[in-house]
């Protein structure tokens, strides 16, 4: 397992409990506010789905980075996309067994495992990681909410048969998982060294979640049609938005930001 982080607690600007409410109260009332609005007023508000999406997708991004910088490099990706694969297991029981209160279930369920996961990690591999228990939970969490998310967003609802026929057996779920474990996973690491700051990488959170929106955008094109447009049009706007302002936290936090020109050819190094 590669080394990687301060081998510490990050420095926090946002307290990590606001970042759960964010993530948590965000997602579920997104995830039920579009499924209500698409029965209501049409399919094309399931866009709103993969707003939850991204405030979920921040909330694990944050957790990943708390729990990285105790050192952990490599690991915690693995361990991350063990936590996100058990998400899919939590909320595709959580639809099966829940009907209307199927996100909610989604999402204890997903805490029960990624919980299980952290005590496993710190209990029987000995990582030793005081807040292991506690990311792990947060990781799972966050990565079934945005797998919803994105779910609503392709299907329109949250109800299993539709899931079931739209997302799991189309496989769609797979972009799903990739889509959201990466953009939950990949954040701290882009940001990862003595520099990194947590407002870099949440910024590089709500980018990387946007793209997630985009493919999902994408998706809706062929399997939930009126909500494929507004999903790419805001997925894009954020992506802009967030990609314009990582590149001024990247150039605040660089010593320098030169221009290099092209690599010196054999005969200019002799």
């Amino acid at each position: 397992m590669s080394a990687g982080g301060s081998g510490g607690s990050a420095g926090e600007a946002i307290p990590q409990n606001k970042l759960i409410v964010f993530g948590v109260v965000g997602g579920l009332v997104a995830v039920y506010l579009s499924y209500f609005l698409v029965s209501i007023a049409g399919s094309a508000f399931a866009f709103i789905g993969a707003l939850g999406a991204i405030c979920a997708i921040v909330w694990g991004c944050s957790a990943v980075r708390r729990v990285a910088s105790y050192g952990l490099g490599t690991g915690v990706p693995s361990i991350g996309m063990l936590a996100l694969g058990m998400g899919v297991v939590a909320t595709m029981f959580g639809l099966a067994v829940g009907g209307i209160a199927g996100p909610v279930i989604s999402l204890i369920t997903a805490a029960i495992i990624g919980l299980v996961i952290g005590v496993l990690a710190n209990k029987v591999l000995g990582m030793g990681i005081p807040i292991m228990e506690k990311s792990m939970t947060e990781i799972a969490s966050a990565g079934s909410l945005a797998i919803l998310g994105l779910s609503v967003t392709m299907t329109g609802t949250f109800m299993f048969d539709e899931v079931l026929t739209y997302v799991v057996a189309t496989g769609y779920i797979a972009v799903i998982y990739i889509t959201a474990g990466l953009a939950i996973l990949h954040p701290f690491n882009a940001n990862l060294g003595s520099d990194e700051t947590q407002d870099r990488t949440l910024v590089t959170g709500f980018e990387k979640g946007a793209i997630a929106m985009l493919i999902a955008g994408i998706v809706a094109a062929v399997s939930n049609g009126a909500a494929s447009t507004p999903t790419i049009l805001i997925g894009l706007f954020i992506w802009y938005t967030a990609f314009t302002k990582y590149r001024e936290l990247v150039a605040r936090d660089a010593y320098d930001v030169v221009g290099t020109g092209l690599l010196p050819t054999e005969e200019e190094l002799e």
